[in-house]
C-alpha cells in the first residue's frame, strides 16, 4: 500500500507542500511519522514531567500522573488495568541515569546521539558545558515552552556519531530554510528583545559543549542563527500523557449505564481539579523535526490534523475531510479559538510566528472584510498568543 501523500515543490514563495497521491477518506490516517530528532522541553523535564529520554513516552502510571498534577498522593483511579504504562520495561542509562521506556529506546538513543551527550557522573555538575548550556536556555525561555536548545544539541551529536555524516547533513537540510532577515525575526520571536546578546551567549556555550570540525559552519554566528531558525520554524510540538491514554481507554469500555455515568463524572471532576492545581500544563511536552509533517502548509480550514495517539513521538496525520488524489493536504498552525477569529487577527498571529500571510480559501473569501480586530479580540491579544501557539501542536 504505497504512501498516501508525497512532498512536492510548489514555488519559491511557498516552498514545499504535501499532496495526496490517492483518494483519502475522512478519518483515515494519512501517515505515521517518526521524527529525525526530538527532545523534551527543559522546564517540562525539570518540573518532573517524566518522559522517555528518547521517544517522550510518559513514564508515570496514569495514577501517579494524576496524583502529581493534583498534588494529592492519596488519589486512587478506578480501572487501573486501563493504564498502558509498563514500568517493568523501563531502563536507565547505566552511566548518567536518564530513563527510557524500553531497551529499544535506550539502544536507539545510544546509537544515534547519546554517546556524545551522556553526562555520566557529571549529570548534576553545574559547571559541565552541557549543563551550562541548558541552564542558560532555561533562563531565556520560560514556560510555555516552544523549543529547546537540546534539539539542536541532538542534531550535532547525531552527526558527530554518524558513520555517514553527509547523509544526516542532507536529512537536516530538507527542512525549510529562511532568508537572513527572516531568521533574525524568528530568533527575535523565540528570545525576545535581548536576542542578539542571548544568541551570542548561547552560541559560545553551544560551541564549548559540542564543537565539531566537520560542522564548523553551524558554530559561526550566521550558521548558528540558521540552525536556531530551522528549529524555530520546523519544530513540531509533541505532547504525551499517561492520564489521557487511560481516559481514552476508559471511554472505550463497555459499561452499564450507571457505571458509565459515574466514571464520566469522576473524570470530568478530575480534570477540573487538575486545572485548578496545574493549569494548562498537563502533558509531557517536547518538540521534534518531522520531514513529511514539516512540508504541510497551513490553512484556516485544514483538511488534516496531527496528533500523538501512541503516547510517544510517533506523529499521526489524520484526514478531517475526504481528500482527493492530487489535492494539497493542509493542517492548521492555529488552535481552534484562533481559527474562529477575524482574518486580520489570524494573519497577525501567522505573520508574527510563521512569517507569512495566509491565502487559504477562507482568508480569500474574507479579504474584503475591514482590517480591524474587534475590541474583545484586541484585549485578548498580545499576552496569550505565544502560549496558544504550541497548544494546538501538543494536544494529545
Amino acid at each position: 500500500a504505497g504512501a498516501a501523500a508525497e512532498a512536492r515543490f510548489i514555488s519559491s514563495a511557498k516552498g514545499k507542500g504535501l499532496f495526496a497521491t490517492r483518494n483519502i477518506r475522512k478519518g483515515e490516517t494519512v501517515f505515521v511519522e517518526r521524527p529525525v530528532v526530538s527532545s523534551q522541553f527543559l522546564w517540562n523535564a525539570l518540573y518532573n514531567y517524566r518522559a522517555c529520554d528518547h521517544c517522550l513516552r510518559a513514564l508515570e502510571t496514569a495514577e501517579e500522573n494524576a496524583q502529581r498534577l493534583l498534588g494529592k498522593s492519596s488519589l486512587v483511579l478506578p480501572h487501573p488495568e486501563q493504564c498502558s504504562t509498563r514500568k517493568d520495561l523501563q531502563q536507565q542509562c547505566p552511566r548518567c541515569q536518564v530513563t527510557y521506556c524500553s531497551a529499544e529506546c535506550r539502544q536507539a538513543a545510544l546509537e544515534q546521539y547519546h554517546q556524545v551527550l551522556c553526562l555520566g557522573p557529571s549529570r548534576d555538575d553545574p559547571t559541565h558545558p552541557l549543563n551550562k548550556l541548558q541552564e542558560a536556555w532555561r533562563n531565556m525561555h520560560y514556560p510555555p515552552e516552544t523549543s529547546s536548545i537540546m534539539l539542536m544539541a541532538r542534531m550535532v551529536a547525531t552527526i558527530k556519531q554518524a558513520k555517514d555524516k553527509e547523509w544526516w547533513v542532507k536529512a537536516f537540510s530538507q527542512f525549510c530554510s529562511k532568508t537572513a532577515n527572516e531568521e533574525e525575526e524568528i530568533v527575535h520571536k523565540l528570545l525576545g528583545d535581548k536576542f542578539k546578546g542571548q544568541l551570542e551567549l548561547l552560541r559560545l556555550l553551544f560551541t564549548e559543549a559540542l564543537y565539531d570540525e566537520y560542522l564548523s559552519r553551524w558554530f559561526t554566528p550566521e550558521g548558528f542563527r540558521s540552525l536556531f531558525a530551522l528549529v524555530g520554524t520546523n519544530g513540531q510540538g509533541i505532547g504525551t500523557s499517561s492520564l489521557s491514554q487511560w481516559v481514552h481507554a476508559c471511554d472505550a469500555l463497555d459499561l452499564p449505564v450507571l457505571q458509565r455515568e459515574e466514571l464520566d463524572a469522576f473524570i470530568d471532576q478530575l480534570y477540573k481539579d487538575i486545572e485548578k492545581e496545574s493549569g494548562e500544563f498537563l502533558n509531557c511536552e517536547g518538540s521534534g523535526l518531522y520531514v513529511l509533517q514539516s512540508c504541510c502548509n497551513h490553512s484556516c480550514i485544514p483538511n488534516a490534523e496531527t496528533s500523538f495517539p501512541e503516547n510517544n513521538f510517533l506523529l499521526h496525520l489524520t484526514a478531517l475531510e475526504d481528500i482527493e488524489a492530487g489535492e494539497e493536504i493542509c493542517i492548521s498552525y492555529l488552535d481552534c479559538c484562533q481559527r474562529e477569529r477575524s482574518r486580520h487577527s489570524r494573519n497577525k498571529i501567522l505573520r508574527e510566528n510563521y512569517l507569512f500571510t495566509c491565502s487559504c480559501p477562507k482568508c480569500l473569501a474574507q479579504a474584503d472584510e475591514a482590517d480591524v480586530t474587534s475590541d474583545e479580540e484586541e484585549e485578548g491579544e498580545g499576552e496569550t498568543d505565544d502560549a496558544e501557539l504550541e497548544d494546538e501542536m501538543t494536544d494529545v
